[in-house]
């Protein structure tokens, strides 16, 4: 058992959460019982996982996606009030972490899923540091890349292949990072990949040669909240299960 502040005071540090500007609040969103044994990680904080981390009698659910965003209005109605309710009910905690878990250099999203796809980060860029580049790790071309991602994410990318030029250099942002092509190709990239696409990707990877694979918003960012859960049942001796819930967004 460790206590509910402990791991928030350890999270905190090591994630560096005050060095972000971010979209929400990161760290204990809901506030549950002092003591914690069983944590449940997963990528969102839906009422699915939710009922999933009671079946599984979790203490508390660390997420990358929390409960709270800019903009909200602030009244607990509705979906909101769907989660929130069953949080405190049961006394379980919610830990959310958003851009400071895509950023972590080993147990974030981008250092993970570089692990999942045998990319190591040589180097960072964009706003926040948040996207990784390195060499194409024996990658031929984009084609073979969004061969890679396809085996290892278990999905097919949305593959815009530039000019079909050889890979010496990749880069990737977890989620909804399709605004740093441009960073990523002022880098250095012939390959750029991310979970999500917009209009304007398709003409610049026309336009500069650069190939852009759409992956998944929820399946690039799988794997930074199992392995910080992974981190936090070493470190205090707690009971940890991922639950993924399916999106196929």
């Amino acid at each position: 058992m460790a206590q509910r502040g402990e791991i928030e005071s350890h999270l905190a540090a090591l994630l560096a959460v005050d060095r972000f500007k971010d979209y929400g609040p990161n760290g204990l969103q809901v506030e549950g019982r002092a003591e914690v044994g069983r944590v449940v990680s997963g990528v969102t904080a839906s009422l699915a996982l939710i009922e999933a981390a009671i079946q599984a009698q979790a203490d508390a659910i660390l997420v990358h996606h929390g409960l709270f965003w800019r903009g909200q209005d602030g009244r607990i109605t509705g979906w909101l009030r769907q989660r929130l309710a069953p949080l405190l009910a049961h006394g379980i905690s919610l830990f959310a972490y958003h851009l400071p878990l895509d950023a972590h250099a080993d147990l974030g999203n981008n250092a993970q899923l570089g692990l999942q796809l045998g990319l190591r980060a040589e180097a960072r860029f964009g706003e926040q540091d948040l996207g990784f580049i390195g060499a194409a790790a024996g990658l031929p071309d984009a084609p073979a890349l969004a061969e890679r991602v396809r085996r290892a994410l278990g999905r097919s990318p949305l593959l815009l292949p530039g000019d079909g030029r050889p890979l010496r250099r990749v880069a990737w942002c977890s989620g909804g990072a399709q605004g740093y092509f441009e960073a990523a190709i002022a880098a250095g990239a012939d390959a750029f990949l991310t979970g999500e696409i917009s209009e304007p990707q398709a003409h610049i990877a026309r336009e500069t040669g650069v190939a852009f694979l759409a992956c998944g918003h929820h399946a690039t960012e799988r794997y930074g909240a199992p392995a910080v859960g992974a981190h936090l049942a070493a470190k205090f001796g707690l009971q940890h299960q991922f639950i993924d819930i399916e999106n196929p967004a």
